[in-house]
């Protein structure tokens, strides 16, 4: 192929190289996908607590009201933010009476802490963790939870939009945000495991 020197490119030469260099950058720009926000489906968003109960068994409970979003890239596996938010009075465990107890001033008091929060800071594709800060009882406390990115597809039905499964698990140290009813007679343990399960959809 000659080289061609600048100096000696006609008018029309130089700027049928600029149109080249245009149509490079255009096709560079459509092939790197943005990063994307996804809603949490709230039709497939579980949110699941296992806590020991006086050595016999671990108590199932559940919070059947929350919501979220966060902006991934998925073509380089980076989490830009995101934000879950847990209402603290709709803890169930089917049962009444404990879930009035749970709701309270001895575990969420959610008269004054009616919301849960969680806000990323971080996400280690390599090992799963994700990062962020949990707003529990009006304290706010760092914790790492680990995340598996399950799939990222066009949903077969419905809505039709691509759509991310991620499952989520982790513990946690109630006593770490001042709750700490039933610890020190050995009734309720401290050691909190948490189980999420999440669909979320491209906006």
């Amino acid at each position: 192929m000659m080289e061609t020197n600048p100096s000696k490119m006609s008018v029309s030469q130089w700027m049928g190289s600029m149109a080249c260099v245009t149509v490079m950058w255009a096709g560079l720009s459509v092939a790197s996908a943005a990063p994307e926000r996804f809603e949490i489906d709230t039709d497939h968003f579980s949110v699941g607590f296992l806590v020991d109960h006086i050595g016999y068994a671990q108590q199932l409970g559940q919070f059947l009201e929350g919501s979220g979003s966060f902006v991934y890239d998925p073509d380089t596996d980076e989490l830009i933010s995101g934000e879950v938010v847990i209402e603290a009075d709709s803890v169930f465990t089917n049962h009444r009476r404990r879930d009035r107890h749970l709701t309270g001033g001895d575990f969420l008091d959610a008269r004054s802490h009616s919301e849960i929060r969680f806000v990323a800071s971080a996400w280690d594709p390599a090992t799963g963790i994700l990062s962020g800060d949990l707003t529990l009882l009006g304290q706010t406390h760092p914790v790492e939870l680990q995340a598996t990115v399950n799939k990222l597809e066009d949903y077969p039905f419905g809505h039709g939009k691509p759509t991310l499964g991620v499952s989520i698990r982790a513990s946690i140290n109630r006593s770490q945000w001042g709750m700490t009813y039933g610890i020190e007679q050995g009734m309720v343990g401290d050691e909190v495991a948490l189980l999420i399960e999440l669909e979320a959809i491209a906006e």
